[in-house]
């Protein structure tokens, strides 16, 4: 996608000319009230497994895509031939269906992780290791999930919202990635319709002194065409070519003088962190599995032949020896790290790519649609999403190798952004505009043969299993989580698990059509939403959009008590009872986990949540049993990470000029 762009960033297409403010629309109200082993690296594709179905699915395609190289390597050791077993315990028959019930409920999760044999723990509570709980406690496995921090707090509360299959992935020959991608986009619209919505995207094409190269034309079209033959017509509608005028009355800030005849395309949005926390609670809820934050794995337990056979886990100042059959190692960025414990001298295989996004008020932008924008002067472009009453611009794609833990947009990448933005509206914005950022590292698979630019690391993911039974999952992105998941428990259940655990457990995943806590009820919910509740259509439209059915727990709530139905923080949609129900049912622990993941208070409105932070504490307190000291210190960390994320070095004057084009 990167390339189509480039032409018109390096012809030095401006954007000074007239500013167009007729026609301009609001942006949607989605988000606002808005078998044996098998050989050392034999590839493995989901679609070419031993049934036939990938193969009839895959004969009907071009030859094109049939002959693309499977997104998934899978890399397994020959563990039944050196002799191991995974766990020095027998297994308990709990028979052929999986279990059903269960509890999202902290405190007896520690308690069942001290008692209970499992057939597999993941360590990571990131969309991968949701979806691997959910693919597995979903077939059969006795299950467990943990989590250091808290769900989603690392890279997938930091994403770009999108469930698409990456258009500037065809630029790169990824075709069989793009293809994937956009099945399992269908997929999510149709088991989460709560919290996937259709996004329609707007290229817009921009002339150099009022001519566009036709090489440039052919592309682009070219490009779109592919993108609806590899699986974006799926959405239901086809890519089309739109007036000037049409372009502008979505997106009355381009400029007029230099803008042509556009593309629209459609893909998908969704809440990052409320799609992974609600598979988390699938997972646990319908599925029976442990599942459980703020407990850090600290080893891998082994038995006397060198095989895995638990972890060793920190939680509330206690050691938990947890005993299982395999081991999942789900930790993302943190993926080396969790290896180093079964081996050491283990060489890192994770390259992280910082990606960085900004948040300005609506109003500065004025898109009722996202876009794709070029970058002048580079090879890449940048999304323009209307969230609200807000719009986020991102991302940035660049090497890291500073803490993972709390990576920072630093004051270049914000310029780099502005540039972008700037660039391609003509109301200029500023970092004074800038009302929240967020920074999330993507944990891409090391490719020495690659080039330097991590933008050109590819998206597929790897599972790779280590001599004595962990196995690995990296790479990949949001959209494609399930399919990731479903390799990953493909490979426990062909190596080291338990011969009567496999017998137990469905070999294959039954996450295809396997609709996640709260989509069933939602459109209902959605028809009626004007006599739903005296709150009105528009708060049972956000809730519904955020929680599913169980939008009328929350409704509960807030006509109980009108505090809660009150804002949480002045300004933005968020009600008090969604936090009274993050820490009541979500698992939500400490006041960043309410304003950063719960709700999305911090991305939205950083200083606007930072000044209502007591608030929320005093709110949440008693739930959670803080007294006054313990209030304080939330308060005082949540401040921390906004003075962090507001502080940020700035650069010199001239070098910011520069940097912006000036």
């Amino acid at each position: 996608m990167g390339s189509l762009l480039r032409e018109q960033n390096d012809r030095g297409v401006r954007t000074d000319g007239e500013t167009h403010h007729s026609g301009s629309r609001r942006p949607g109200t989605a988000h606002r009230p808005p078998p044996p082993s098998r050989p050392p690296h034999e590839d493995r594709s989901r679609r070419d497994r031993a049934d036939g179905r990938g193969r009839t699915r895959a004969s009907r395609q071009t030859t094109l895509l049939t002959a693309i190289h499977p997104p998934v390597h899978i890399d397994n050791p020959l563990w039944r031939a050196a002799g191991l077993r995974s766990c020095a315990h027998p297994m308990p028959d709990v028979g052929s269906k999986p279990m059903t019930t269960g509890a999202f409920d902290r405190s007896e999760s520690l308690s069942s992780l001290e008692t209970t044999q499992f057939d597999v723990v993941i360590i990571g509570g990131g969309i991968t290791g949701v979806g691997c709980a959910l693919d597995a406690a979903s077939r059969g496995l006795r299950t467990a999930l943990i989590e250091r921090d808290d769900f989603s707090s690392g890279t997938s509360s930091k994403s770009s919202k999108l469930v698409h299959g990456g258009l500037r992935y065809l630029q790169q020959g990824e075709i069989r990635l793009v293809y994937e991608a956009l099945h399992e986009r269908q997929r999510l619209r149709h088991n989460a319709p709560h919290l996937v919505k259709v996004l329609p995207f707007l290229i817009p094409i921009f002339s150099s002194k009022g001519v566009v190269s036709k090489k440039l034309a052919r592309a682009m079209g070219s490009a779109m065409w592919m993108y609806d033959f590899t699986g974006g017509a799926r959405i239901g509608k086809l890519h089309k070519r739109v007036s000037k005028e049409e372009a502008l009355a979505h997106f009355p800030t381009l400029p007029a003088n230099r803008l042509m005849p556009s593309y629209l395309y459609y893909d998908a949005r969704a809440d990052d962190s409320r799609l992974c926390i609600t598979v988390a609670r699938t997972a646990a809820l319908e599925f029976g599995a442990t599942v459980v934050n703020g407990a850090a794995v600290t080893g891998l337990r082994k038995n006397a032949a060198g095989g895995v056979c638990g972890v060793t886990v920190q939680a509330d100042g206690r050691t938990i020896e947890v005993s299982a059959a395999s081991v999942v190692n789900a930790a993302g960025v943190w993926a080396d790290d969790v290896l180093s414990f079964d081996k050491p001298e283990h060489r890192r295989t994770i390259r992280p790519a910082k990606g960085i996004h900004i948040t300005v008020p609506w109003h500065k932008v004025r898109n009722d649609i996202a876009a794709v924008i070029p970058v002048p002067g580079d090879k890449r472009s940048v999304f323009v999403v209307p969230w609200g009453d807000f719009t986020f611009i991102g991302t940035t794609d660049t090497d890291y190798d500073g803490p993972v833990d709390e990576p920072q947009c630093t004051a270049e990448d914000i310029a780099y952004l502005l540039k972008a933005i700037n660039g391609s509206i003509t109301t200029e914005i500023t970092v004074d505009d800038i009302v929240g950022t967020w920074a999330g590292l993507r944990p891409l698979v090391a490719d020495p043969e690659a080039s330097g630019r991590t933008a050109d690391l590819s998206r597929r993911h790897k599972v790779s299993g280590s001599i004595s039974g962990v196995v690995t999952i990296t790479g990949g992105k949001l959209t494609t989580y399930r399919e990731m998941a479903a390799d990953t428990i493909d490979e426990i259940l062909t190596g080291v698990l338990d011969d009567d655990a496999r017998r137990r457990a469905s070999k294959r995943s039954r996450t295809k059509n396997l609709r996640l806590h709260g989509a069933e009820g939602y459109d209902e919910l959605i028809a009626a939403a004007e006599t739903t509740s005296p709150l009105g259509g528009e708060v049972v439209r956000h809730l519904a959009d955020r929680y599913g059915s169980d939008a009328r727990a929350v409704l509960t709530l807030a006509e109980s008590d009108p505090d809660l139905a009150a804002p949480l923080v002045p300004g933005l949609p968020y009600l008090r009872a969604e936090a009274v129900f993050g820490v009541r049912n979500e698992m939500a622990r400490t006041l960043d986990d309410v304003l950063s993941r719960r709700t999305r208070a911090r991305l939205l409105g950083r200083d606007d949540s930072a000044a209502a932070a007591r608030s929320v504490a005093e709110l949440i307190a008693t739930d959670l049993d803080w007294d006054a000291a313990e209030i304080d210190r939330q308060v005082a960390e949540y401040n921390r990470l906004i003075d962090e994320e507001r502080n940020v070095p700035q650069l010199p004057e001239v070098a910011l000029d520069v940097a912006l084009g000036h």
